[in-house]
């Protein structure tokens, strides 16, 4: 247990004198000896440099954990592209890439591309072997195989590919969905570092949600809670179906409808590649000031039906505007959400924007990753 703790420590606050150690851990100076002396024989720590304080005597050497003892990667998986990062214990990165996958290629080529890809990245960061791979993935994730569930409107490569995975690699593979990725990022990175109750609405391409209680991630009984693209909202054409969320909230504020609002309120802006395009016009809104008022008080009336929804029934206290669209917005959407959500529900509910973006599920699947390195590692070295 001891042992542990440093590691955590180490981890944590990056590198220590064994003073610095003994004063966090409360442990005596001969036991702090002991456990830096079975941990070095581990390989998990070593001598890093030297204390830079001025004083007699020599410096007091500073102990940091080997970054290199493992290497993980994490993978975003979305419908038309994957990216890749590599990255070493502490979580520094070495190396990463983006594959575009284009709509018509097969099964097969696809999955040996995203594959392909992760080797070479691998091979870059000087990585003989990985020791975990994240993966976040559209999608229902089963909460009792583990595996990405067969959902219409999803390519089956993204199936595919996690079976591949799990078939070569000898690292462990861990699956979940993006926006559950997302929200641990954004907890642990980003908006919601302060808070252990709270909702995350990732607007990207589409429309997802995260739900995270009492610090801990909820994934409801078949891996869909947060499915919020499918929630009936007030406003749409139709209802959603089994199969389909045309006639759900992702009517309302998927990148197409935020596309085909601003539209209406003469908002227009150029999408970057492979980038949801709601997120240029909602930029270019909040950088109109005044003049783009109007479309993001609009959008934020649709938001906040989603938003009054989950605060009727999870009361989170605070609702995080995620992914890319939901960082463009910044404060002037989360402040307009905000207002509005609080005359559609009694529940006092702080709104955010997230500050992760796009970036939040690979950075969410890489933290993944390396809480399961150190999990393994910390409790064989200790």
């Amino acid at each position: 247990m001891n042992d542990r703790l440093a590691l955590e420590l180490l981890q944590q606050e990056g590198p220590l004198t064994a003073g610095q150690l003994k004063t966090l851990t409360g442990l005596s100076r001969p036991t702090v000896a002991d456990l830096v002396e079975r941990l070095q024989a581990s390989g998990l720590v070593a001598v890093v440099g030297e204390a830079g304080a001025q004083r007699r005597g020599p410096n007091a050497r500073l102990y940091g954990i080997v970054a290199d003892r493992a290497h993980l990667a994490a993978l975003d998986v979305r419908t038309h592209s994957v990216s890749v990062v590599v990255a070493d214990l502490l979580g520094r990165t070495l190396a990463e890439a983006v594959l575009p996958v284009d709509r018509d290629t097969g099964t097969g080529p696809a999955v040996e591309q995203a594959v392909a890809l992760l080797e070479r990245t691998a091979h870059e960061a000087g990585a003989t072997s990985l020791h975990s791979v994240g993966i976040g993935a559209p999608g229902l994730v089963d909460p009792a195989t583990g595996e990405l569930r067969d959902t219409t409107g999803l390519p089956a490569w993204h199936r595919a590919l996690v079976a591949v995975l799990h078939e070569r690699l000898p690292a462990a593979v861990l699956l979940e969905n993006e926006t559950n990725l997302a929200a641990v990022a954004e907890q642990r990175l980003g908006a919601a570092r302060d808070r252990d109750t709270f909702v995350l609405l990732w607007l990207g391409h589409g429309v997802g949600a995260a739900v995270v209680l009492d610090g801990r991630l909820r994934r409801g009984a078949s891996g869909g809670a947060g499915e919020i693209g499918f929630l009936p909202v007030p406003g749409t054409s139709g209802l959603p179906s089994a199969t389909e969320c045309d006639g759900g909230f992702h009517a309302l504020v998927g990148s197409a409808a935020v596309c085909a609002l601003a539209a209406e309120h003469g908002v227009t802006a150029v999408a970057e590649a492979h980038a949801p395009p709601a997120e240029a016009v909602v930029r270019a809104a909040v950088a109109a000031g005044q003049r783009g008022g109007p479309f993001l008080d609009a959008l934020a009336a649709r938001l906040a039906l989603g938003a009054a929804a989950v605060s009727a029934v999870l009361d989170p206290g605070c609702v995080v505007l995620g992914g890319e669209v939901g960082q463009a917005g910044g404060e002037a959407l989360a402040g307009r959400v905000a207002n509005r959500l609080a005359t559609l529900s009694p529940l006092r509910t702080e709104v955010r924007a997230g500050t992760l973006g796009g970036t939040a599920v690979l950075r969410g699947a890489l933290l993944a990753a390396r809480d399961a390195a150190q999990e393994d590692l910390f409790a064989a070295g200790a």
